[in-house]
């Protein structure tokens, strides 16, 4: 089965994750870029606005991968931005999918995650993670969006990161 595990990263956790468990499955990491760098200021337009950015790879390369495994972080509760254009081929042209990420927590958990990919693709996905940073952080109290926001995933967070998120993804 060829597998594709296409990735997008603002911070660099979800690029660190998805190429561990490309390596870890023996599949192709695809890193997406956009044609204008997201800033704070664009997230939150992309997010009220519901904007599609322009991305290479071009979507219509998954075409080619009998499996899709997406990486993205999760802003304001919704899939980020440039992983759209992904989400929106699949709807024409169903495939296989799985979605993971890393993303800071601090105001909780994503509900309505499994309920937006479907939305966006037309059916539920075959693996789904959503991994918080704020669960990785040792601390009494609850950690401020600027303590996730800045964290780097350590190469223990991302052993075992790596090892749940394959565990789901094989299962």
């Amino acid at each position: 089965m060829r597998t594709a595990v296409i990735s997008y990263s603002y911070t660099g956790n979800n690029k660190a994750l998805a190429c561990s468990v490309a390596k870890e499955l023996s599949a192709d990491h695809i890193e997406i870029s956009v044609s204008k760098a997201r800033t704070m200021q664009s997230i939150i337009w992309d997010m009220i606005f519901g904007r599609m950015p322009k991305v290479e790879p071009s979507p219509d390369i998954i075409t080619t991968y009998d499996r899709v495994l997406f990486f993205a972080p999760v802003w304001m509760g919704h899939i980020a931005s440039p992983l759209r254009p992904y989400l929106h081929y699949l709807k024409k042209h169903p495939n296989r999918y799985g979605f993971i990420s890393i993303s800071g927590g601090a105001d909780g958990t994503n509900p309505k995650l499994k309920d937006d990919l479907k939305k966006r693709t037309g059916a539920e996905p075959i693996a789904l993670l959503d991994l918080h940073i704020a669960d990785l952080l040792s601390s009494s109290q609850k950690p401020a969006r600027k303590d996730t926001s800045s964290y780097q995933l350590k190469e223990k967070d991302l052993k075992q990161l790596t090892d749940l998120a394959v565990g789901v993804i094989k299962n």
